[in-house]
């Protein structure tokens, strides 16, 4: 079994359209503990079932980006990809890129094709902007619409809680809403040398995409405003929405928070996870 962990934006500031006609990004990017879990094993041609909570409705077809890296690795060989879905589906956390990217570490794994990690970017490039940060379920810093990234020092490990709240955001509405821009002019982050190092650089930033999704979506709102309420360290939307997120000092108050959203919100979807601060090999 392979993890594709949840990505989350920790910062997200988004800067002017490009000749290609995606806007300029900046990111601090992190991993948690939960996310979807996809079986690779040998087979003819390549075939994907779907299960897990949020599995429901998904296509396993030609369409799916799961397919679509499998393909794009360009071998003959076959395989059954079997996919646990765990994450809420397009939500701002990377869900269907992270599927994509475990499938070409898996099949990249499971057909002894040698790619190593910078070929494997290359190809998930190609797939999708958030691809390729992906990969290697890393802290990385965010550049370009995405392909360009700086693998960072360990993050401190601390505990957070996802929370979406069940309404859909097109990431295309999004931007098109999009009016204040922070831009993509910020160095590289220091090290950190705990969670009040990375609290204290965190709420000098922003995500520019929250903004606009609350008009969307007024619901995101309250979801930050609850989670703030509970005590976070910092509440914020990751992506384009509608997945919000709070960092919290330590794992109890964090579950207490998840408890307490679900009983006053039981049609919200809230998860405890913990950061991955860096896992020293690619993700398993």
């Amino acid at each position: 079994m392979a993890r594709a962990p949840a990505k989350i934006n920790l910062f997200l500031h988004v800067g002017d359209k490009r000749a290609d006609g995606f806007h300029a990004l900046q990111s601090l990017v992190a991993f948690t503990e939960t996310g979807d879990e996809l079986q690779f094993a040998a087979g003819e041609g390549v075939s994907l079932a779907i299960d897990g909570p949020f599995g429901a409705g998904l296509s396993a077809g030609a369409d799916n980006l799961i397919v679509k890296a499998a393909r794009a690795l360009g071998s003959e060989r076959g395989a059954r990809v079997t996919l646990t879905k765990n994450l809420p589906v397009a939500s701002g956390i990377g869900g269907g890129s992270a599927d994509c990217a475990t499938t070409l570490r898996g099949l990249n794994s499971l057909w002894g094709l040698g790619r190593d990690v910078a070929a494997l970017q290359k190809i998930g490039a190609s797939l999708g902007s958030d691809v390729p940060v992906c990969i290697t379920c890393r802290p990385q810093w965010m550049e370009g619409r995405g392909e360009i990234l700086t693998e960072l020092p360990p993050l401190p490990e601390l505990p957070i809680v996802l929370v979406n709240p069940g309404v859909g955001v097109p990431t295309g509405k999004v931007f098109a809403a999009l009016t204040t821009l922070r831009g993509v002019g910020l160095p590289l982050p220091p090290k950190f040398s705990g969670a009040a190092d990375l609290i204290a650089y965190l709420k000098d930033t922003s995500n520019d995409l929250e903004a606009p999704a609350r008009i969307i979506a007024p619901v995101i709102g309250e979801v930050l405003d609850f989670i703030a309420g509970e005590g976070a360290l910092l509440a914020r939307m990751s992506g384009s929405g509608a997945t919000c997120f709070g960092l919290f000092a330590n794992a109890d108050t964090a579950a207490r928070a998840a408890a307490a959203i679900r009983a006053a919100h039981s049609s919200w979807w809230a998860m405890v996870s913990r950061l991955l601060s860096a896992s020293g090999t690619i993700c398993k």
